[in-house]
Parts: C-alpha cells; structure tokens; sequence
C-alpha cells in the first residue's frame, strides 16, 4: 500500500510540473514579431494572433498580381494573353540587379514581367513549357502545393511551373531552391540547372558560406540586390505622385506616455538594449517583457497593441542585427500599422528611406547621440503638429504581397545563360553589409560584388 502510494503522488507531482511549465510557455512574454526567436521557424511560419500563418501565403491588403497582371499605371488588371501583347506591361522592365540603377524597384517589374519565351508560345497557340522547381528542403512551412496548383492559385502571370520536393528529380529539374544551410548535391548537375539559395536571417544568424563559390546562380533574401528579393513586407503607394493626404485624427490626443519596446531577447549583435537603456536617461522608456519591468503576455497581444495605440507615442522597431536592409515586422508590422512612430535601428538610413512610406518613423543613427534623439522626442511630444506630421502618410497605400513563387517562375522562364554568384560569402557577409554595434553615421558603403 505505501508503495502504492509512493507512485501516485511522484504521478501527481511528474503532472503538476507538467502543468506549470505548459502554463509558463503559454504566457511567456515572447512577441510575435521578434525574430531573434526566429518567427518564421525552421518551417518558415509564424503567429500572428494566435493563429498560425505562413510566408508568402496569400495577397495583404492591395493585389498587383491577381487574376494576372495588373498595370502599375492604370490600375487595371490583365489576363496573360491580355499582358503578353501589351508594350506598356513589360517592354525594358529592369528585373535583375543593376548597381547602375541601384534604387530600381525591381519587385514590381518582376511581377509584371512577361519573358519572350512566354509571348513567342502564346502568339502560336502552344502552351509554354513547363518549368520544374525542386523545394531540396521540403515543402514544410512554406504553405505551397506539389504541382501547379500554387501558380494557378495566386493567378501568376506565368503559371507554368511545376513545385516538387522529389529529390530523383534532381538531374532533370529546371532550378534546385535551397533554404537557409544548402548542403551538397545528390546528383549530378545539369549544365543549365539554376540553383537558388534563400535565406531571411541577418548573416550573423546563418551558416558559413565560403565553401560555396560559383555554386549558386541567384540569390533569394531580404538584400534588395538579391536576385529574387525577399523582404519581410513591402509597402506600395496607391499612386506614386500621391504620397500624402490630410488627416482627420490627432494622433496624439488622450497619449500621456512616451516610449514602449516590447522585446523578448535581451542580447542582441548590435547593442540595441544598451541603446535603449541609455535612450531612457534622457525620455520615458517602458520595456515589456522579458527584458523590462512590465509585462504584457503574448496571449493578450491585441489587447497590448491596442494600449500602445493609446497611451504611447513612439515606439522602438529596433532590429537583432546592424545589417543592411535587413528591416522585419518590428518596423512594418509593429511599428507603421500601429498608431505610433516607430523609432528604427537596424539597416542603414538609405535602406529605410528606399522601403518606408516618407516621413514615417525616425532612425536612431540620424542623430549625433542618443541625447539628441531624445531631445527630438521631447520636441515632438511637445507639438502635435509636428508629431502629426509623421502620419501624414496613412492611407496613401498598403502592404503588399510579393508574390514571391510568381516572380521566381516569370524569371525561370526568361532565356540566359546562367550566371554564378562568384563569391557568395563576400556578397553576403563582406566587409560593410553589417557593423556590429557600430553606428552607420560613420560608415561609406558600397555593395560587394557579385
């Protein structure tokens, strides 16, 4: 009977720390956004208010691509044969990186690119050939059908390509798309086969790669002289020549405070909580989670976004990384969809300036010191009219999808000679691409080769 007994309290006892460390999971202070945890996971997903959602896994708010091409011009939306005999859709599109033209938004050209091969097809009647994409990963995470059916699915310009992850398919598949560590082939390579390598770390969070020399033809990452760019989100004017429009809120009525980071890694590459901390010598900084002394758990996200919308006026959309265009959700999605001005550290000036709706949000390296910066804030928290200056840009457009899958396939169509990444690990991890805890102020910057 003691024996007997022994068991079912080590039971209730094995049970209850059960319990405990499940509640503790559940109400640890991790954000959603961070991605020092790495958000999009070893499958590439994340939360997003309790529920699950994947990279690249539908439209955002405004479609370029749906139900074929949609003119940048006009606004209207074309079938592929409407598209492919349409000059003004795809004629001297630049879609591959040009340091000449640096600043060219290549993701909107590559969504309304036609290739020639995909015209001359069409004009005879034939359907153009298929092309095959070998996932060497697995499709795990990446919410993408085997077969066609994703093509088809999000109305691509050009759906003819085909997604397996079936490595026999390996001496004869038109491109091998690696993602994060590649690993080595299985097969022998055909001569024209493109391999692709993904990644949407900062290059202090990835492997190695000077083991992988004239290995890759295109790059697939957040760097906007990727071959295919990849970033976190994107944002696009409704009209170019539109960036502005009145508003008809204060955006800082009823607001009594002044900082708020919500934050889950304490240590970061480039120093960010030391800013932070040194930031609030100077104005009111408040810090939920694990680092700080308030606390907001992530089961009551709706409810803390919807007191940072209330009650603060700016918040830090500081990055785990110094690293050029290297800008996640803590900007887009934590900082601009929120009724605040995001405070930015991370990339580089420039890189902000090329990705950001003007005049919407405040970069930490524009300012001589962290003193300055906070001496910027009181200014503004002192003037609602200069701190509603900094909205001015709501309304005037959306984030989009980029329909990644869809542009990887419009180029897959169009005929080159493959080229080759000579040195990868200099392109993505050279000297300049990222500083440490360094500030950008004092750095001159030219893009490595590639």
């Amino acid at each position: 009977m003691r024996l007997y007994l022994k068991k079912v309290v080590q039971w209730l006892l094995g049970v209850s720390i059960f319990v405990v460390v499940l509640l503790n999971l559940y109400k640890r202070d991790v954000w959603v956004y961070d991605n020092d945890r790495r958000p999009w996971g070893p499958n590439f997903e994340i939360k997003e208010g309790g529920r699950k959602k994947m990279l690249f896994d539908g439209p955002r708010i405004h479609d370029h691509a749906s139900r074929g091409v949609r003119n940048m011009t006009t606004g209207v939306k074309q079938t592929i044969r409407d598209s492919v005999f349409n000059s003004s859709v795809d004629e001297d599109l630049l879609v591959y990186y040009d340091k000449h033209f640096d600043d060219e938004d290549r993701i909107l050209n590559q969504l309304k690119f036609v290739p020639k091969t995909v015209k001359e097809a069409i004009r005879k009647g034939k359907d153009p050939p298929m092309k095959t994409i070998l996932i060497h990963h697995g499709f795990g995470g990446w919410n993408i059908k085997r077969g066609q059916q994703t093509f088809i699915d999000q109305k691509c310009a050009v759906n003819r390509c085909f997604l397996t992850d079936d490595r026999g398919t390996g001496s004869t598949a038109d491109a091998v798309f690696f993602s994060g560590q590649p690993g080595r082939p299985w097969t022998d390579r055909p001569q024209n086969q493109i391999w692709v390598l993904f990644m949407l770390e900062s290059p202090y969070h990835t492997s190695g790669l000077s083991g992988y020399k004239n290995v890759f033809n295109w790059t697939a990452t957040y760097r906007h002289d990727s071959t295919i760019v990849a970033p976190y989100e994107k944002f696009v004017p409704y009209n170019s020549s539109v960036l502005t429009k009145p508003q008809n809120k204060n955006y800082a009525k009823g607001k009594t405070k002044k900082v708020a980071w919500f934050v889950s890694n304490c240590g970061a590459r480039n120093g960010r909580r030391r800013v932070a901390d040194e930031l609030a010598h100077h104005i009111q900084v408040d810090i939920y989670g694990a680092c700080g002394k308030f606390k907001c758990p992530r089961f009551q996200s709706n409810k803390c976004f919807d007191m940072l919308n209330r009650e603060y006026k700016f918040y830090l959309s500081f990055e785990n990384s110094n690293c050029r265009d290297y800008i996640t959700e803590k900007f887009f999605v934590n900082g601009l969809q929120h009724d605040v001005i995001p405070i930015v550290m991370g990339a580089a000036p420039e890189d902000y300036r090329r990705s950001s709706p003007p005049h919407s949000y405040i970069h930490v390296d524009d300012f001589p010191s962290i003193k300055d910066l906070a001496d910027y804030l009181t200014k503004l928290d002192q003037n609602d009219d200069l701190y509603n200056e900094y909205f001015r840009w709501k309304g005037t457009g959306s984030l989009i999808n980029t329909f990644f899958w869809c542009r990887m396939c419009n180029l897959l169509h169009d005929k080159h000679a493959p080229t080759f990444v000579s040195d990868i690990e200099a392109w993505w991890r050279g000297e300049g691409v990222c500083i440490g805890q360094d500030s950008w102020r004092d750095k001159k910057y030219a893009r490595p080769k590639l």
